[in-house]
């Protein structure tokens, strides 16, 4: 669930997008509303209102709620200090290669992958699937944000829809295609031994 709340900014800023430019006034002042800036402005006030959310009802926001915030944050002031959409276009493609490369660091630091630290204290599964399923993250992450890279510059003119509707399908595929595998394996978990039958217990009667 979480992972589709963060798409709540990523929707607003797309709707803000589509619409035709108008003015509007709001407590006194003008704004100009529709198009790349004004929806730029509103992804940066909707992620810090539903991130800000997600703070002070988990106390905390995990690391990826945070570089998630700061790159829309980084990224989305550039776009509308430089007033240039080249600098936002360039958001999905670094957050997604910076996930894969915590994903991937996970594999030599620590003794555990990622993807179990994350899902291990809900799923058991041997340590073989976990790293697959890690590998699948990394290559995940790795071809989402090529993807929107190869979009925004090569068909500008779809970027936006791209990066909306392309991120949450891609996103909502691997997640069942996750599931699926979950599922598959799930059985592979060894079922502890109970005390009263193990051969150790009967040696002792």
């Amino acid at each position: 669930m979480k992972q589709f709340l963060d798409f709540i900014p990523l929707i607003l800023f797309f709707l803000v997008f589509k619409l035709e430019p108008r003015a509007i006034e709001l407590f006194g002042y003008t704004y100009m509303l529709g198009g790349i800036f004004s929806a730029t402005a509103v992804l940066i006030v909707s992620s810090i209102v539903v991130y800000g959310i997600f703070f002070i009802v988990q106390r905390r926001l995990e690391k990826s709620q945070w570089l998630t915030l700061i790159a829309c944050l980084v990224f989305g002031s550039l776009t509308l200090a430089f007033h240039s959409e080249t600098f936002l276009k360039w958001k999905a493609p670094v957050v997604s290669w910076l996930f894969a490369l915590a994903f991937l660091g996970s594999h030599f630091i620590g003794d555990k992958v990622l993807i179990q630290r994350m899902m291990g204290h809900a799923v058991g599964l041997p340590d073989a699937i976990w790293t697959r399923l890690n590998i699948a993250w990394i290559v995940f992450f790795i071809v989402s944000g090529s993807a929107n890279l190869f979009v925004a510059f090569t068909f500008p003119s779809i970027w936006v829809d791209f990066k909306v509707f392309g991120s949450l399908g891609m996103t909502l595929l691997f997640l069942i295609g996750q599931g699926i595998y979950l599922a598959r394996h799930i059985h592979d978990v060894p079922k502890p031994v109970d005390a009263d039958t193990s051969p150790a217990s009967k040696t002792k009667d």
